[in-house]
Parts: C-alpha cells; sequence; structure tokens
C-alpha cells in the first residue's frame, strides 16, 4: 500500500493506493486522504484494506456462505451433528499436532470416538485431545461473546489437566517462539493489549466482513501472544467460533501445510502488516472450503491433507 502525494497547482492532495493482480490484469484501488496528512494512517489502511478484499472475495464468500446455510437447512439434525463432530476431531488433530502433540489422525479419530486411548503415547497429549474438542464443541454452542472472560476460560479449560500452573492465566513471564524473528510482547504490555483487541472487536463486529474478521482474531490474539502456551490453539478455536457465529463454514489448517501458514504469521508479525496474514488466509479459505454436492446429499466440506509421517515442529 502507497502512499501517493499528487500536485493540482499550487496545492497537494494525498492518496493510499493499493495495487493487486487479478488474473493477467493489475488493478488498484485507492482512497483520498486529503490536503494535510493525518497523525496516524493505520486506520485508512485498515479500511482501505479491507475494501479491497472485500472487493476482490467478496461475491466468492457470500456464494459459500449462502450455498452452506441452504445445505444445512436440508441437512438432518443427526447429520449435522456428524459433520460436526468430523470437523472437530480433524480439526483438534490438525490444531494439536501443529503444536508438538504425538498423536495420529487416527488416534485421535479412536480416542475421541470410542475412548480409545493410544499405547505409548504421553499422557498430557491425549488430555489435551480430549480438552480441545470439548472446549471447541461447548465454545460453539454457547451463547456467550468472544470476550476476555470467555478467552481465559478456554484456556482454563484446556489445560487445567496438563498445566495447571499457568491454566487460563495471562502470562506474567517473557517468551520467546521458536525458530521466529517475532519477539511477543512484553508482560507489562498485556493488559493494555487484550483491552485494544476486545474494544476493536466489539466496534468491528458487525462491519467487518466475517472472514477477514475471523483472520484478524487470530493474528491479532496471537501476536499478542497472551498465554504461557497454548496461544496457537486458542486463537484457531476462536476463529472458528466468529466464523461458526457468522454462518459461514469453518475452517482446518492441515497439519501438513504448516509451513505456510507458519510464513504467513511471521511475515506479517515482523512486517507489521497484518493483510499479509489476512490475504494468505483468505485464499487458504477458498481453496479448503469447497462445494460438494452428492446425489440426495449436499454440503460443505473441508478438503482433508493425508495423515503423512513426519515429525511435529
Amino acid at each position: 500500500m502507497d502512499l501517493q502525494k499528487r500536485r493540482r497547482g499550487r496545492f497537494a492532495y494525498y492518496y493510499l493506493v493499493q495495487t493487486y493482480r487479478e488474473g493477467s490484469k493489475v488493478r488498484k484501488v485507492e482512497r483520498y486522504i486529503g490536503r494535510k496528512l493525518p497523525e496516524s494512517l493505520s486506520a485508512l489502511k485498515e479500511e482501505l484494506g479491507q475494501d479491497l478484499l472485500t472487493r476482490h472475495w467478496g461475491r466468492k464468500l457470500e456464494a459459500i456462505r449462502a450455498e452452506y446455510a441452504s445445505n444445512l437447512n436440508r441437512m438432518p439434525p443427526s447429520l449435522r451433528t456428524k459433520e460436526l463432530e468430523t470437523f472437530a476431531i480433524q480439526f483438534t488433530f490438525d490444531s494439536n499436532r501443529i503444536e508438538g502433540s504425538s498423536l495420529t489422525l487416527r488416534e485421535t479419530a479412536s480416542l475421541l470416538e470410542h475412548g480409545v486411548t493410544p499405547s505409548n503415547r504421553p499422557l498430557s497429549d491425549v488430555q489435551e485431545a480430549l480438552s480441545h474438542r470439548k472446549v471447541f464443541l461447548a465454545a460453539l454452542s454457547s451463547r456467550e461473546s468472544l470476550d476476555r472472560s470467555t478467552l481465559l476460560s478456554w484456556h482454563k479449560a484446556l489445560f487445567t489437566e496438563t498445566k495447571p500452573e499457568y491454566a487460563g492465566l495471562v502470562r506474567r513471564t517473557q517468551v520467546r517462539i521458536a525458530g521466529s524473528r517475532f519477539v511477543p510482547p512484553a508482560p507489562f504490555e498485556l493488559d493494555l493489549l487484550l483491552d485494544e483487541f476486545f474494544g476493536w472487536l466489539r466496534g468491528v463486529w458487525k462491519s467487518l466482513h466475517p472472514v477477514v474478521l475471523a483472520a484478524l482474531v487470530h493474528l491479532r490474539l496471537v501476536t499478542i501472544h497472551p498465554f504461557g502456551d497454548g496461544n496457537g490453539r486458542v486463537s484457531r478455536i476462536a476463529m472458528n467460533f466468529v466464523l461458526f457465529r457468522k454462518g459461514f463454514p469453518m475452517l482446518d489448517i492441515p497439519y501438513l501445510r504448516r509451513s505456510g501458514y507458519y510464513r504467513a504469521l511471521e511475515r506479517a508479525q515482523s512486517q507489521k502488516d497484518e493483510f499479509v496474514f489476512v490475504r494468505w488466509f483468505l485464499r487458504r479459505y477458498l481453496r479448503e472450503t469447497t462445494i460438494r454436492v452428492r446425489p440426495g446429499r449436499s454440503q460443505v466440506s473441508i478438503k482433508r491433507a493425508s495423515e503423512g509421517t513426519s515429525k511435529p515442529r
């Protein structure tokens, strides 16, 4: 996004200009600022970026939402429940595996569907899989809003059995992210950053496109990094909470495709450009969330990557 100064006679006029590629053509969106620059361009850049994303992807996303709603209405309640359980298993596997869980997809499914505890696996991985599914499904079924107390309650329920010393507590020590150049905020900043985050969320809940909102909720929470551990898992639950509440199909980020996810997060954080991640998120969302129609049954489904054998990061 560029700031351009254009002269007309004796006066200078300022514009924010964003270019993007659409097929083989390069297009641009611009926003007139005025003859004087404001103290901060952040809000204007965010507004222009949102306008661009809505123009570029809005119709495709709305088509997905409309088809998803139509298919859900035609689906019997028992099948809806089954579809949600299937997604919860895949989402639990991938989200925990991204964070280092040793459970395979088959072991996760056997554990969550049939209560079969895998042998030779850490009990903490087993418990965190059980807790993740429980918290995720409870979040979707609740009527609570996404606020600080909700976030802390999710984290507490996720880690009470495995990391009770900081379950549900905002961290009070500095942390580092292995392999990343990004350094999370210092502990003394966290209360203010969380207050700002939830104030922002209340302000844009109705106005921001739901898929863009879900991406920004995930990015901003994981960037604040409020917890000693589990920030990614809590942020991904919050992401899907937004999508579910807004009537859009949820997103699973496959473990085997985590490299692009890591790169998009780190680039957005290190460059302080949120739309690096939002653009990645929208492309992934459109690829992963597909309309699949079968005889006698229509549904929006999530493509699943094969489980693979590589070790977790």
